[in-house]
């Protein structure tokens, strides 16, 4: 992992469009979670949860991840790269350009990447951010999740 940043008030958000951010470190996505995560959303279409069946159905020789649940890792994930300080909340505002090109299998270590594609001026001294993530899993050469994630903060 990199040194995680320090923004020391919204901002200072503005002075690092596109600057890259760094690293975090590598998490495994584990069947549990996989599961949990079924669990919350509903979906337990069987590639995500029948562990037998994929083992022997799936082209992916294992369950995989939920495409959402990798970028729900997102939020929880991003602090390992910044901070920003002097701030009284952060909504997710939604996400654009979400693409899913390659499989996150149960078991295996994502780690995410990310930088700062812009910073607009909210009332009351919010901004709204554009955070350009990048999910990478160990030994695959694609991608298994790219989004632009857009974060609202506020004082």
């Amino acid at each position: 992992m990199t040194d995680r940043i320090i923004v020391p008030d919204i901002a200072g958000l503005k002075e690092r469009v596109g600057l890259d951010l760094g690293t975090t470190d590598w998490v495994t996505v584990t069947q549990d979670q996989i599961d949990s995560f079924a669990r919350a959303t509903g979906d337990h279409q069987w590639i995500h949860t029948d562990v037998e069946r994929a083992r022997t159905e799936s082209p992916f020789g294992s369950t995989v991840a939920h495409g959402y649940l990798t970028i729900a890792l997102g939020p929880a994930l991003l602090p390992q790269l910044m901070i920003v300080e002097k701030v009284g909340r952060i909504v997710n505002y939604g996400i654009d350009k979400m693409r899913l090109p390659s499989p996150v299998k149960a078991g295996g270590r994502v780690r995410l990447s990310a930088s700062i594609k812009n910073v607009r001026n909210l009332p009351s001294g919010g901004a709204r951010v554009t955070f350009a993530l990048h999910f990478e899993v160990e030994g695959q050469s694609k991608a298994a999740c790219t989004a632009d994630a857009v974060f609202a903060y506020f004082p």
